[in-house]
C-alpha cells in the first residue's frame, strides 16, 4: 500500500512557507513581514535547519541590499540577535536573489556566545531595502524534521 508520507520527500522533512515583504516606510533592516503587518518569526523546536530565500519582485529603488537571519527567545522576537547575514548586496533587478541557510546548532552557538547566554527557539528573516517601495518574495524553509509527516507543506491559498 502507497502512502502519502512514502511519496512527499521533501513535504514530509520540510515546512516551506513563501511571503511577501512590503518594507515599512524607512529603507533600514526589517523583520520580514507577510505583506505589510505580521512579522514571520517561526519555531524551530522540531527543525535541525533553517533557510531563507529572497527575490527582488518589485523595485521602488535600487532593490534589497542586504538578508540576515536572526533568532529570538520567543515568537515575539525578544531578545533578537542576527545569526549570519549576506553581507552588502546588489539585488537591483527584479528576479536577483539571494540565499542563506543555518543549523540549529548555528543558532544554539550564537545565543550562548552573547554577554548573557540565549537560547533561541525562533528564526526569521531579515530584510534591508534600499527604498520603501522595494518588494521581495520570501521563502522559508525549516528542514530536518524530527517528526516527518505527510502535509508539513500543505497546499494553501491565502
Amino acid at each position: 500500500m502507497t502512502t502519502a508520507v512514502a511519496t512527499e520527500k521533501l513535504f514530509a522533512n520540510a515546512m516551506i512557507e513563501s511571503f511577501i515583504h512590503m518594507p515599512a516606510d524607512a529603507a533600514t533592516e526589517q523583520s520580514v513581514k507577510a505583506g505589510a503587518t505580521d512579522t514571520t518569526w517561526r519555531s524551530m523546536r522540531d527543525y535541525t535547519g533553517f533557510a531563507v530565500i529572497a527575490v527582488q519582485g518589485v523595485l521602488g529603488g535600487t532593490g534589497m541590499i542586504e538578508l540576515s537571519i536572526y533568532g529570538a527567545v520567543d515568537s515575539a522576537g525578544t531578545s533578537a540577535v542576527e545569526i549570519k547575514t549576506t553581507g552588502a548586496i546588489v539585488a537591483n533587478a527584479i528576479g536577483d536573489y539571494a540565499v542563506l541557510e543555518v543549523s540549529a546548532e548555528d543558532i544554539k552557538q550564537v545565543g550562548l556566545d552573547e554577554s548573557t547566554p540565549l537560547v533561541f527557539t525562533h528564526v526569521v528573516a531579515y530584510i534591508d531595502s534600499q527604498h520603501n517601495d522595494d518588494e521581495q518574495g520570501v521563502t522559508y524553509i525549516r528542514h530536518g524534521a524530527k517528526h516527518r509527516t505527510s502535509g508539513l507543506t500543505s497546499t494553501t491559498i491565502s
